[in-house]
């Protein structure tokens, strides 16, 4: 047997009571004898503690009989199997018996062989059941991951337009989701703990993700998960009126929770609402658009892209340089964005920028000539940060077309920020080569813990277990479950061939308590 069971033993008559629990090798049998009380009601509260595999009980007991301790126990531990003992012969209380779901209904007086070649029939079906657990709970972890990785795949598939809307709906039926509806919209959404960096292992962050979880019915929406960028949230409705109000009462209710976590900062941005799956993109657009503001302040909010237009709108007008706001020029904002942000948001941060100054301002050979010089300096002073030259990153050309018009003043600020993102994703490849390192060690060390998961190794290294999983399959060119299980087989191997271990011990040496899941 995989691992000892428990049995626990309720009847009033002393005699035979004793007799049961000493006429019987329990242990010699691969049994535990774990307690005993003479009613029901006295048995409840210890079997409650305890937590027996079997409970073998009489009927007939003063204050609660037999009957009543199964309806009890089968309602609180449905997974605990009852035999049942009684003197009486009556067939009502069989039938109440099987009713309740107690395994076995036994009459007295039993012999102790008898009564043991019953127990052992209930602890087979005991251990089938721990087989068909385990072998459950095993797949699912291998799932878990595969899951995680084709979800995102989905959600890429749906901001891009890779895939038509017939294409989407099988990928997304799949994963058992649900695409139908008749109006969509995106809403990205970022938390960060302020005790712990970017991508770092958060319990406070996890459990608020948790949370967010838990809303995704009340409000008719999917999570998807961006790695570092945070999560999206896809909403749902079949009228833009239901659309409008599930979100706005999530967003209340999202910022209600996050009134319990003052030391966690979010931020979030709202796309505009479109009603055909092939106009996501657009949607995504707009919400990264205002998801780029989190780069220009440091307030908690959730920001609609509808409501950017007039701002953006304003700044058409004539050029007037004494109306630009020094504050909008703030090199903390480009470092925050050059640490923090993606390839992909580099075009919205450009925007979000140049429309804070005036894009009309470029207009100016020498306002464009400041702002590519004032942004070459920023971005040189974070390059040599990371430890590279300046060098590395092209120097602005005053006398040549590079700053001619604002056109090009913006392909040249765009160039040199994606120039330092490059080198600061090579140098996080360096970093995340370490943590993988450690993470190869840590599994070579524990892959006979059967436990062994993601969530257990993002929280050795600390990082968030969907981060771990994306860098995990990055560096080593594989996910971590198929990485696990390639190990674990090896080892088997090695065994088979260089010992005369059994198989069912070579199974538990590698991390495998049901031989036959092995097998």
């Amino acid at each position: 047997m995989l691992n000892m069971i428990k049995v626990f033993l309720v009847e009033d008559e002393f005699v035979v009571r004793e007799g049961i629990k000493n006429n019987v090798d329990w242990s010699g049998n691969g049994y535990e004898f774990c307690g005993e009380a003479s009613d029901g009601e006295l048995a409840f509260p210890m079997i409650q503690k305890l937590k027996p595999d079997i409970v073998i009980t009489d009927i007939r007991m003063p204050f609660m009989d037999g009957l009543e301790l199964s309806k009890l126990i089968k309602k609180e531990f449905p997974w605990i199997e009852i035999i049942i003992l009684s003197g009486f012969e009556e067939f009502e209380y069989a039938k109440q018996g099987i009713k309740i779901g107690v395994a076995q209904y036994l009459t007295k007086p039993i012999k102790g062989d008898d009564l043991l070649r019953e127990v052992n029939i209930v602890a087979d079906r005991i251990e089938e059941k721990r087989r068909e657990r385990q072998i459950r709970e095993q797949y699912d972890r291998e799932m878990e991951e595969a899951n995680l990785r084709e979800r995102s795949n989905l959600f890429g598939d749906l901001v891009t337009g890779a895939k038509s809307p017939a294409q989407l709906m099988e990928a997304a039926a799949a994963l058992s989701i649900d695409l139908t509806a008749m109006h969509y919209n995106i809403i990205l959404v970022v938390l960060q703990s302020s005790a712990h960096l970017q991508g770092e292992y958060s319990d406070s962050v996890v459990k608020v993700e948790e949370k967010l979880q838990t809303l995704e019915a009340d409000y008719d929406f999917l999570v998807f998960d961006r790695n570092l960028e945070g999560k999206a949230l896809l909403f749902k409705a079949d009228s833009e009126e239901a659309l409008q109000e599930n979100r706005n009462a999530f967003v209340t209710r999202f910022e209600e929770i996050l009134k319990d976590y003052p030391h966690i900062r979010y931020f979030g941005g709202i796309g505009r609402s479109v009603n055909r799956l092939f106009q996501l993109p657009e949607c995504f657009t707009d919400a990264n658009r205002a998801f780029a503001h989190r780069y220009f302040t440091n307030e908690n909010r959730i920001l609609d892209a509808a409501g950017l237009q007039p701002e953006i709108v304003s700044h058409k007008s004539e050029l007037d340089l004494t109306s630009v706001d020094p504050k909008q020029i703030d090199r903390s904002r480009t470092t925050n964005f050059l640490k923090l942000g993606s390839q992909d948001e580099t075009v919205y941060f450009i925007d979000e920028f140049l429309s804070g100054i005036g894009e009309k301002s470029l207009q100016s050979a020498m306002f464009r000539q400041y702002i590519a010089m004032d942004l070459y300096f920023t971005v040189a002073a974070f390059v040599e940060e990371l430890g590279y030259d300046r060098g590395e990153i092209a120097q602005p050309d005053m006398a040549g077309t590079m700053l001619s018009n604002a056109e090009e003043t913006t392909a040249y600020i765009s160039r040199i920020v994606r120039e330092a993102m490059d080198l600061r994703d090579r140098c996080t490849s360096s970093r995340y080569g370490e943590v993988v390192d450690e993470v190869l060690r840590y599994i070579d060390a524990h892959y006979s813990d059967e436990e062994l998961s993601l969530n257990m190794l993002a929280s050795h290294v600390n990082i968030s277990p969907n981060h771990l999983s994306m860098i995990f399959s990055q560096q080593t060119g594989q996910t971590f479950i198929k990485y696990l299980t390639d190990l674990r087989m090896n080892k088997a191997k090695e065994l088979l061939k260089c010992s005369t271990k059994r198989s069912s011990e070579i199974a538990l040496e590698v991390g495998y308590k049901d031989p036959h899941y092995f097998s």
